[in-house]
Formats: structure tokens, sequence, C-alpha cells
């Protein structure tokens, strides 16, 4: 019986098909015999060894070659076997053999809806017993793991940092973020923020960037990547972008294309630093943007597709050898300007080495196929960037080990310590920005009415400091949204002129001009009225004072994360300081650094 086991594994070794085995290679004694020379004995011991990625590569066809390229998104679910969205993904990844995937989030009804972690987990598990090269899962994790998913520690984000002058903060989260990524098997995070916001309307970067200095954000960008890498038992790969910077522009690249239209000489000086410093940092890959920039690019392009802003700036200017990623393909930005499969080529063409999330996946490897057929493409051209992916998945030890401990995930994830940091930073974020007549602190016997604004019911947002201002004795408190009641509205306004002060916490997100919805701007100018202070707190944009100058007290938080709902509520009573400093400025209200209702109005 034991003879017929050893027999049987023995088929079993042989009958491995030529995918399966690494492909053969010459060995010295062949190669000696061309000499006429006969192989010394230690030549005859000696073997060639065949890294692993060209083990890899050496296996596949031309379409799973180009399909290595592509990055899948899902959403955090773990899809029944049976059911159709799970056999989509079994072909994309069974089938089809695309190299990653990355972690989105569902957004329904407007509201961000988090992924479970333990299910993320489980169905990457899946997903990687399915692939025949281990799969590489990314996922955009600017604030940490819960800019994601549940349960991981909730930071502020990276404007907040800069505000709060805590390098030495930013490199901590870069390490929990190492962690916390890794617990559920993401092993790719596209962070951080390399953009400088100099632009206060821009809708989309906003409080994502560290600020509106070169050399503070070079600063930060370089303390994640440090930290992210400082735990060798959570190996990431780290992104740096959105390049050539997608800081000054009013257009968000979801809705269309956006442009920069700054000299080269500023270009360099400004929006190329914090890139710099990231590819001095050794960052693994570079995310490029869907912008059209006249200086680098005379026809109007978008970065992702530019081959002079990619080769020729980015590779050869600014010396950058590791992968180049897109941003979303999907996008607006680029999808308005190019057909799904034709934009893949086109990246390709550029420099681009992973195409992240394209439309379609399937018609983008038949079009990078023909594209090669044709001879637009080569081969060689693809495998220059199979080898990167490839590479960095033997670098993430994913040819030893794909697979997740899903036990060991509530340990290495929302950490109290992690928490305290968040906190830490939320309060030292804090800063005052304007304080008229002294209206903050709300200290002694005055009372003050606070009013919570954001756009949906459905909202997180809000919910935190709705409860701790409900826990404070004689603290009036209002939840108000977009859609409330005309009601609702009016016994605010009657309930204003009982207090001694008036708070309004706004929630504007990264909305560029701050103007808010017509309810809630209708009930900003009935309080101004009332004669009492108004005191706003924005909640995550600073820049939303623009819309309001009448305000007596206004005080930024640059995060809209419970740590910072918690934060500023102390603040106002005085009860924690304010010791932030404006990393942007607010055209005509407030200079960079300027903090501690310092006003020193911008020239």
């Amino acid at each position: 019986m034991k003879a017929l086991c050893v027999l049987a594994a023995l088929a079993a070794c042989f009958s491995m098909t030529a995918q399966q085995r690494p492909p053969a290679t010459k060995p010295p004694a062949q190669a000696a015999g061309k000499t006429g020379k006969s192989p010394t004995s230690a030549a005859k011991k000696k073997t060639v060894s065949v890294p692993q990625h060209e083990v890899w590569l050496r296996s596949m066809t031309l379409r799973e070659k180009i399909a290595q390229l592509l990055v899948i998104p899902f959403y955090g679910e773990n899809p029944p076997a049976k059911s159709k969205l799970y056999r989509k993904y079994w072909r994309e990844v069974g089938v089809l053999r695309v190299g990653g995937i990355i972690l989105v989030n569902h957004t329904r009804n407007g509201i961000v809806q988090y992924a479970d972690p333990q299910l993320s987990a489980e169905f990457l598990n899946r997903m990687q017993k399915v692939a025949r090269i281990p799969l590489i899962a990314g996922a955009d994790l600017e604030r940490g793991a819960s800019m994601r998913m549940t349960k991981a520690a909730r930071f502020p984000h990276a404007m907040a940092f800069a505000a709060a002058r805590d390098v030495e903060a930013t490199r901590q989260v870069g390490e929990v973020t190492a962690r916390e990524s890794r617990a559920v098997g993401i092993h790719w995070i596209f962070a951080p923020v390399a953009d400088v916001n100099n632009n206060p309307d821009n809708p989309v970067i906003n409080i994502r960037s560290y600020g509106e200095n070169p050399a503070d954000v070079s600063a930060h960008v370089k303390a994640f990547i440090e930290g992210a890498r400082r735990n060798p038992r959570y190996p990431v790969l780290v992104t740096a972008k959105h390049f050539p910077g997608h800081g000054d522009t009013a257009i968000d690249t979801h809705a269309g294309l956006g442009r920069i239209d700054a000299p080269m000489e500023r270009i360099r000086k400004l929006e190329f630093a914090p890139f710099r410093s990231a590819i001095e940092a050794k960052v693994d890959s570079v995310m490029t943007a869907h912008l059209w920039v006249p200086a680098l690019e005379p026809s109007p392009l978008p970065a992702t597709v530019s081959k002079a802003v990619l080769t020729g700036v980015l590779r050869n200017e600014l010396g950058f050898e590791g992968i180049i990623s897109t941003d979303a393909m999907d996008m607006h930005g680029l999808s308005k300007e190019f057909a799904p499969g034709e934009a893949s080529v086109r990246a390709l063409e550029a420099g681009v080495d992973v195409l992240l999330m394209p439309p379609n996946p399937a018609e983008s490897v038949r079009a990078i196929a023909a594209a090669v057929k044709s001879g637009r493409l080569t081969e060689k051209r693809i495998e220059e960037s199979v080898r990167k992916v490839l590479s960095a998945k033997v670098q993430l030890g994913l040819h030893k080990k794909r697979y997740v401990d899903v036990k060991a995930i509530p340990d290495l994830l929302g950490q109290p310590e992690d928490e305290a940091l968040a906190q830490r930073v939320a309060g030292n974020a804090l800063t005052l920005v304007r304080n008229e007549g002294s209206a903050v602190p709300v200290t002694g016997n005055r009372t003050a009415c606070w009013y919570v604004l954001n756009d949906s019911s459905r909202s997180p947002l809000g919910v935190r400091m709705m409860e701790v201002l409900q826990a404070r004795p004689n603290t009036p408190a209002t939840r108000l949204f977009a859609d409330s009641e005309a009601t609702a509205f009016e016994e605010a306004v009657k309930a204003a002129s009982a207090c001694d002060a008036n708070v309004v916490a706004v929630f504007a997100g990264y909305r560029g001009n701050g103007q808010l919805a017509e309810a809630h701007n209708g009930l900003l100018e009935k309080l101004l009225g009332v004669g009492k202070p108004l005191i706003m707190l924005g909640m995550g944009n600073p820049f939303l004072v623009r819309a309001y100058p009448a305000v007596q007290g206004f005080v930024a938080t640059f995060s809209t994360v419970p740590a910072s709902e918690e934060a500023v509520i102390k603040a106002v009573y005085g009860e924690a300081g304010m010791p932030g400093r404006m990393p942007v400025s607010i055209p005509g209200l407030a200079a960079y650094g300027t903090g501690a209702g310092e006003v020193r109005a911008v020239q």
C-alpha cells in the first residue's frame, strides 16, 4: 500500500503542466560543452537559480502577462460562490488572471459604506486560492485603514497632522497602516498624498493634502513612507500620489479632466518637491493624475497617457524607477477622453506599469494584445512592467505566504494606543482662525446652543459630536440636514436667542468653495442676525469661512473623524487648547502659519 502511494505521488509530480512547473534552464554542462572542455566536478554540481518572478514570467502567455498589469475593484463583501458577483470575480481572477485587486467603498444614497475587515480578509483568501499567481491587494489608505474599513484606528486627515506640526505622528500612522492593512490581506497602500494644496477651491484634494507649503508636504510624505517600512513583519508597497500634482485645480477629476496652468519653473519648485522627497525615500510606486498640464504636455492629454510627463519627467528627469500606477481609470478625467481599451494602450505607451480599475478588464487585455500584434507595443515593453509587478509580489513575500490569518485580525486593528494617537493629533490640530470679541472659548456662566450641520441624516458625520453634547448638562444641541423640515430650522433660530453664543459645526467635506446647502445657508444668515456671537467650526474644509466672513469665531479642525468631533467640543468650552497653526492660507482672512486667533490677512 505504501509503495502505491509513492508511485501515485511520483505520477502526480510528472503530470504537472508546463505552467505549474518552473521552465527548464540550460545546465552548466551544456554551456561548457560548446568550448569542447569537460566540465569540472564543481561545475557538475552547480545549478542555475532562477528568481521566482522569472519563473512566473516564463510560465505566462502574452495575455496573462498583460492581465498581471490590471487591478480590479472589490467592495469588502464575501459573496456566495453561486452568486453572479462571485462568478464575475472568479472569471477575472481565475480565467482572465488579473494581477491585483483593490478595496474600494460602496456609496449608497451618497453615504460611504465601509468594509468589514473580517469579510474582506475571507474574500481575499478565497481569491488568492483562485489565483494561479498570488494577487497583490491594495487600497487607498490615506488616513489609515479606517478610510476603507471598520474597526481600524480612525486617524484624522493628512492636513490635521500638518496643522499639529507633528511629523513623527505621521511616521507612526505609516507604521500602524502597514500593520492594519497586512492584517486583512492588503499589501499595497495607495498613500501618502504628495499634492500641494495651494488652490482653496480644490474640491477633491483639500484636507487630503498636508497643506500648501511644499517643504511641509515633503516632510510628511517622507515620514509616512519611513513609518510604513519601520516594522519588517508587515511589508507593504507605498505610493506617492497624484503626479504631477493635483493641488492647484478647481476640477474634480472624478468628474472631468483637470488642468493646471502653471509655468514650468513653479511646477518644478512646488508641485515636484514632495515627489522628489518620496523618490529619495525610495517610494515603491507613484500614481498618476488625470490632469492636463500644458507646461509639461503641449497636447490636451491627461498626464496618465502622456509620455512627456511619465517617461520624460517622472522617469528621466526625476529618476523614478519604481512602479507607475494610473489613478482609477473609470474616473471621468480619463474615461471621457478615451475608450477603455484605447486608454489602457495609451497609458502603457506613456510609461505606466499598472492599470488601476479599468472599466472593462477583458477589453483592456484584448486592446493591449492587439497593440502588441500590430507593433504599436512590444512584448518586451509589457514584460518590463510585468517584472516590476512580479518582483513586488516576491518582495512582499507572497510567493511564500499569500493567505491571511483571519483569527489574528482583532488583535491587530484599532489598538488603544493608536486611537490615543488619533485623539492627540486631532486636539493639537485645532486652529483658532478668528476670534472677534473673544467669542471663544465659551466659559464661566455663558451658555451655547449647538447646531450640527451635514447633508444627510444617513451620514455618520456628527453622530459622535451629538452623543458628547447630549451628555453635557444644559447644552442644547440640534442636528440639521439639508432636507430637514422647515419647522426644524425655525425652531433652531428661536432657540438661539436664549443662549449667550451659538456654535455651528459644519461638515463640508472637501467642498471647494465651502458654500452650503440652501437650507443651511439660510440658517447661518438668520443666526448672524440674532445678535449673539456666532462661532463656526469647520469640520474638515478650512476654507469654509470665506463664504461666511461675518462670523465672530472660526475654528478649523482639518478633519471630520470622531476624534476631531470630540476634541473641538472641549476646545470651545476652554477645557483644551487650540495649538494648531494654519498649514494653508485663507485668501483675505488668514495667512499660512497663523493660529491662536491671530489674523494676518493674505495680500
